[in-house]
């Protein structure tokens, strides 16, 4: 089995040459999102985790809750 070499890289810079240094407007927007970060760590950070979970695993247990009882349903009228 031959292996493959890629000869040009399909991913480029931002800094398109130029010093690969973060810009002001950059700084500004990370400080504001770790403040949003620290800011939705807070005590009730555990019980939304939680609860987004358990939607998730409810959500996709509903749809097929819905089925198998269409399923039966259709059965069973045409059985009757």
């Amino acid at each position: 089995m031959k292996a493959m070499t890629i000869a040009n890289p399909s991913w480029s810079t931002s800094s398109y040459g130029g010093a690969p240094d973060t810009s002001p407007m950059e700084l500004s927007a990370l400080e504001d999102h770790y403040g949003h970060c620290r800011q939705s760590h807070g005590r009730l950070f555990v019980a939304r985790c939680i609860a987004e979970r358990m939607n998730g695993f409810m959500a996709s247990r509903f749809v097929t809750t819905l089925v198998v009882a269409g399923v039966l349903i259709g059965a069973g009228l045409l059985l009757s």
